[in-house]
């Protein structure tokens, strides 16, 4: 078949990966514009867009499938439509373009997880099981028939970057298969069944690490928002970026927010078991071991909001 191939970030490439080295042929690979990154703010292209250089695909560059776009897709009369963290919606008359459609490679068990953060929604709700989906993309957000589905445990210490790069593997090979599938016309998709549930984006409240509250719970959600937004609490006015910490669930309990060094480890209380803060960046510093953190400071009075 005839394919186009829609996606932005790094848990995008995998996929893009799996499909250059199958039967079909990729004519066109759509990505969001170059974006200006890091401090000097130099225009750095998506990891997708890097991908399609290396393996010498055409690429469209847009952050709208607007009607320009859809022509432009449209003249390469493709079969099928693959999307997988594009970053923008598929709306008709593009959605009707391809021959079989366009179908979506999700990472969640749908219906649970509708929506840009699925991955990241199920660490911060506590969810110890995730997975990969693919469906048939419909006007509504993430509603399509499922082709195929797989399902992954998520280990009680990883973070919403390491279970999306496991799924993005994983999801990979299941979009492959479909897409093979749907060539040899042998694929069927089921309706979803369930109670859906909604991911939208995360923003950086999303981040702010509520130590007032159960300490399982500041838990997950520290796992959920790292790497991106990125904990945080505050300290002094400014933002304390917690980078790695992990339960303390053996040690007696602190203050909600107050820090202390304990056997050279630093540790902050919440409503239940504290946590032990492994590395962290104070605003305006590089990210650094939390006790040497620590043995900077010059009052050891610490209290985090």
């Amino acid at each position: 078949m005839r394919l186009v191939f829609a996606g932005t970030p790094a848990v995008a490439v995998p996929a893009l990966d799996e499909l250059a080295k199958g039967p079909h042929e990729i004519v066109a690979v759509i990505t969001r514009d170059d974006a200006a990154l890091g401090r000097r703010r130099v225009l750095t292209p998506s990891p997708v867009a890097s991908a399609a250089m290396d393996r010498h695909l055409a690429t469209i560059k847009a952050n709208r499938l607007d009607a320009s776009v859809t022509e432009r897709i449209a003249d390469l009369r493709p079969d099928l439509g693959v999307i997988v963290a594009y970053g923008g919606l598929v709306r008709e008359p593009l959605l009707s373009v391809p021959r079989y459609g366009w179908i979506n490679l999700h990472f969640s068990l749908l219906p649970r997880w509708r929506g840009a953060a699925p991955v990241q929604r199920a660490l911060i709700a506590g969810d110890r099981v995730t997975g990969a989906s693919v469906f048939q993309l419909v006007p509504e957000l993430d509603a399509g028939d499922v082709f195929a589905e797989a399902t992954r445990a998520i280990g009680p210490e990883e973070t919403a970057g390491q279970v999306l790069d496991a799924l993005a593997g994983i999801g990979a090979h299941l979009l492959a298969r479909t897409v093979d599938a749907i060539g040899d016309g042998t694929a069927l998709a089921s309706p979803q069944t369930g109670e859906p549930t909604l991911a939208p984006k995360l923003t950086i409240d999303d981040a702010h690490i509520d130590l007032a509250g159960d300490g399982a719970r500041a838990m997950d959600r520290i796992r959920g928002v790292t790497p991106e937004p990125g904990a945080f609490v505050m300290l002094a006015g400014q933002r304390f970026k917690i980078l790695e910490a992990r339960p303390a669930l053996h040690e007696s309990a602190l203050q909600a927010g107050r820090a202390a060094l304990r056997d050279k480890r630093v540790l902050v209380g919440t409503a239940t078991h504290p946590l032990e803060l492994v590395t962290v960046q104070p605003a305006g510093k590089r990210p650094m071991p939390a006790p040497d953190w620590w043995r900077g400071l010059a009052d050891a009075e610490v209290v985090f909001s």
